[in-house]
């Protein structure tokens, strides 16, 4: 996050690196002008200097008969003579800034160098009124019989209420959660401690999250209070606070701190207490504020049933079950996933029969998206564990229902009908962004009650990280999860809202094929029936078909698969694709579950293009135009036509993504169809093409390399050839996390050295390219350095990660072709990875996906399936259809 504009930070504190979450006190911000900021003078030196220092320090003059002066630190003789001691303290040193918030209001020290602190929670933040009554905001109980609790930020007065509360209604055992990842500190007040977190100049009302990695909140925490008795040491034992930032009536708020026993961390509040509560614990597991957490933080969470014996299902059950109390800031949102993670757990300890459906069910919206039927039609019980997780949200709905924040949020989306800018954001991404989010929370619960499910009668064998890896498929599903695109109208080029791109100005032919073949990057692989091109237009086809049916080549069988996810159309004799009039070199992909889909999508731009009957603008390789078009074809009506010349031609769509690891199910199709074609031809030729005949095309080139070697026979594989060019062994593909598959893999060495043959045979096919699927790897990664700016630098890294999971993926590949090819392939390739390769760990290796020779993999969020696997682009396309 970037530090307010009007605020000097001088010298070099270190500080978290944190960002800004919002919080349920208000919905407004104080737009105060920031004055310029000073820096306290410690410089000074001689007799005065020193006895300043001893003030700050709590040194009384009084105790000191004498003080000597020296370079190092001075040397104080008390005056009894029997005491002599030397000073070594860094606050006249330390680089602190100074702010304030208006130029009405004192300037004061910040805290981790920018920030002020906020009184946590306001009155009207509890809504439920119990603070008084209970203890805390917002304190309550699930609807049902389980023993959940939730409840906002306590006072260290308040949270020894609640425990008391709790003992009182019979509650014996108490674990208490906290659930907030921001820090919080607790001033001395009236015999009390209140609590108060550090927030920016310019939200006040706002929180910080996303906070450094390799801290704690914890850690920060007492970093804060080092800082604060710091600050009182050098202003007169006194700090500025803020309790009212509405009005700032009467503010800064002035605490005084004479030692740290003056200000309390959370761990000291919440765990204190339980010293005269043996059954009694506590543990804080950070939510976010949006969003599903991390696969860690469920891992936490699942440490905490293990860790309690009484959660377990050989738990004593003459027992009373323990208490769960979740917490966060004012126990809405966090504490809300809180419970119902709770309720899901005793949901399996109890079953159903505890609280049955019709006493807690209440009016609630039903979920119809495309990921959420998807996901429960594969997992075992998936209903049961649709019905469950609805149940747990019910129960536990009085402040806030997850399914209505998703209805709501989707409303919110469907509702907005131009989009426009707010401070230079699309209105319509920022609630795709919230109604995803929302989406992702619920999907999880339904993931991490499937859990539940199968590792809780085993005592969790496995943590929710683990398990995860060894269903890898939850992470493609959970990747389509804005499949929006599906139903975008056939009308927005028509309607002037994309336009038409043509193949000329997104493939450029660097084989010089074009003149000759009349499609650009024309290729064969060399002694075999393989070949690959760009995009060709009915023409090119036309040429294509002739060239390879020609006396010399003779191919009477041919299966053409075209390896394009996004929209293609020829109209008047040329292709386009559709884009958006920004960023024309973006490609919309659009995210099928059958190829079918596409093309039907094609055929409904086609006709809309026909009925139009008007100039439209298109893109070609010269410059901007208006086009009228008289013919238009989609690419399956031009393989239809041609295939009434050639009937030995066939035709396949096959969807896959540009850069990037085919998906496990883009390999079962590329096998079944070559493995069909071959059973009626042994002589078949195959071509694929994508939009350019470059990085897909490639891919899927290699892919057809190994299997028709698998079938027809290995070629003579030379030794390794010694490469005397720097870092050899990464051109080679030797990363450690290659090699680290390779030792998993049954002969992988053989296995991987056949890949890199294939790979050598197939860029053989376009030098001029200089094009290479495995030397792009380390390629790609060295440019981070020289990129322009982080944004680009984080697009390389992802790129040359993608680029090396693809490498590892044809490897795991030619590995399941030499182990099943004694069953014909009949386990399909997407079978084999999810019942054998993820029992091996391929993808755990794949879950810390990096390179490690340089760097920490896990430093960059892109080496997790999760990230990794999702859907990403150079600019962001807008929104043209409904979440489905």
């Amino acid at each position: 996050m970037q530090k307010p504009k009007d605020v000097n930070t001088r010298g070099t504190a270190v500080r978290p690196s944190v960002q800004i979450m919002g919080t349920s006190a208000s919905a407004t911000s104080q737009a105060a002008p920031f004055a310029p900021t000073h820096q306290a003078d410690h410089q000074g030196n001689g007799m005065a200097e020193h006895r300043r220092f001893l003030q700050s320090v709590n040194i009384r003059n009084s105790k000191a008969k004498s003080i000597i002066t020296n370079k190092v630190a001075p040397v104080v003789i008390t005056k009894n003579c029997r005491e002599e001691f030397q000073i070594h303290d860094k606050i006249q040193s330390a680089n602190y800034s100074m702010g304030r918030i208006s130029d009405l209001l004192p300037e004061h020290y910040l805290v981790l160098g920018e920030f002020f602190m906020v009184q946590d929670v306001y009155n009207r933040a509890d809504v439920l009124n119990t603070t008084k009554s209970h203890g805390s905001p917002n304190f309550r109980k699930v609807k049902g019989n389980y023993p959940l609790f939730g409840m906002g930020q306590p006072s260290l007065s308040g949270f020894k209420q609640v425990l008391q509360r709790l003992q009182i209604d019979g509650c014996e055992e108490v674990i208490f959660i906290c659930l907030r990842e921001e820090p919080v500190v607790f001033f001395r007040s009236d015999g009390d401690f209140i609590p108060y977190t550090p927030r920016g100049r310019e939200n006040l009302h706002e929180n910080l999250h996303d906070l450094d990695r390799e801290l704690s909140a914890e850690q920060i925490e007492l970093s804060i209070r080092k800082e604060l008795c710091d600050f009182a040491k050098l202003s007169e034992n006194m700090f500025y606070v803020y309790n009212d930032i509405e009005h700032f009536k009467d503010e800064p708020q002035q605490v005084q701190i004479l030692s740290e026993e003056d200000i309390h961390v959370t761990e000291e509040v919440y765990k204190r207490p339980l010293f005269s509560q043996p059954l009694h614990r506590y543990y804080r597991l950070p939510l976010p504020m949006e969003g599903a957490p991390l696969e860690e933080t469920f891992d936490a969470f699942v440490n905490i049933l293990r860790e309690t014996p009484n959660l377990s299902l050989m738990r004593d059950s003459s027992r009373p079950l323990p208490a769960l109390l979740f917490s966060c800031q004012v126990g809405v949102g966090r504490t809300n996933l809180g419970l119902i993670l709770g309720a899901l757990v005793f949901h399996r300890l109890q079953g159903a029969s505890k609280n049955p459906r019709h006493e807690i069910q209440k009016s609630e919206h039903k979920l119809d998206f495309q990921v959420i039927q998807l996901l429960i039609s594969r997992l075992p019980k998936g209903q049961q564990v649709l019905d469950e997780v609805d149940d747990a949200v019910a129960m536990c709905s009085e402040m806030h229902n997850i399914k209505n924040a998703v209805y709501e949020n989707k409303l919110k989306l469907e509702g907005i009908g131009e989009d426009y800018q707010i401070q230079g954001s699309s209105t319509k991404g920022y609630f795709l962004q919230r109604t995803l989010q929302s989406l992702e929370r619920y999907v999880y619960l339904l993931i991490f009650n499937a859990y539940l499910h199968d590792q809780y009668p085993q005592a969790f064998p496995q943590n929710f990280s683990q398990w995860l890896c060894m269903n890898a498929w939850i992470y493609r599903l959970l990747a389509s999860m804005d499949s929006s695109e599906l139903s975008a109208p056939a009308s927005l080029i028509t309607d002037g809202i994309r336009v038409l791109v043509s193949s000329e100005f997104l493939a450029t032919d660097l084989l010089s094929t074009a003149k000759e073949m009349k499609v650009a990057n024309f290729r064969r692989v060399s002694k075999m029936a393989l070949y690959g091109m760009a995009q060709p237009n009915s023409e090119a086809l036309a040429v294509v078909m002739s060239y390879l049916t020609d006396q010399r080549r003779g191919h009477s069988t041919i299966l053409w698969l075209n390896l394009q996810e996004e929209l293609v159309l020829e109209a008047n004799g040329q292709m386009f694709t559709p884009r958006e009039p920004g960023c024309l070199e973006q490609p919309i992909p659009v995210c099928v579950q059958h190829p079918q889909q596409l093309q039907e999508m094609e055929l409904a731009l086609k006709q809309d293009v026909l009925r139009c009957e008007k100039w439209l603008e298109v893109i070609t390789e010269q410059d901007k135009q208006m086009r009228m078009f008289k013919t238009c074809h989609t690419i399956e009506e031009l393989f239809v036509h041609q295939k009434s010349i050639h009937p030995g031609l066939s035709y396949q769509r096959i969807p896959m993504s540009d850069c990037c690891a085919p998906k496990e199910e883009v390999f079962d199709h590329l096998l079944e169809a070559m493995k069909s074609s071959l059973a009626e031809n042994p002589k078949c030729a195959f071509i694929f093409n994508c939009h350019n005949g470059k990085d897909r095309t490639t891919a899927a080139m290699v892919i057809a390399t190994l299997t028709l070697w698998h079938i027809n026979g290995f070629p003579e594989c030379e030794e390794d050839e010694i490469v005397s060019v720097p870092d050899a062994k990464y051109t080679k593909g030797e990363f450690e996390v290659v090699m680290q598959v390779v030792r998993v893999l049954p002969d992988g060495h053989r296995v991987k050295r056949e890949v890199d043959v294939a790979l050598d045979v197939v860029s053989e096919t376009m030098t001029p390219m200089h094009y290479h699927l495995r030397e792009i790897i380390i390629s790609t990664y060295r440019q981070i350095k020289m990129a322009k700016s982080e944004a680009d630098a984080q697009w390389l890294r992802l790129r040359s990660l993608q680029y090396l999971e693809r490498y590892i993926y044809l490897i795991l590949f030619n590995c399941y072709l030499h182990l099943e090819k004694k069953d014909s392939w009949r386990r399909s390739f997407s079978q084999w990875m999810y019942q054998v390769a993820a029992r091996a760990g391929v993808y755990a290796i794949l879950n810390h996906l990096g390179f490690s020779e340089f760097e920490n993999p896990d430093d960059s969020p892109m080496a997790r399936l999760r990230f990794r696997w999702l859907p990403h682009s150079v600019q962001s396309i807008p929104m043209r259809g409904q979440l489905i």
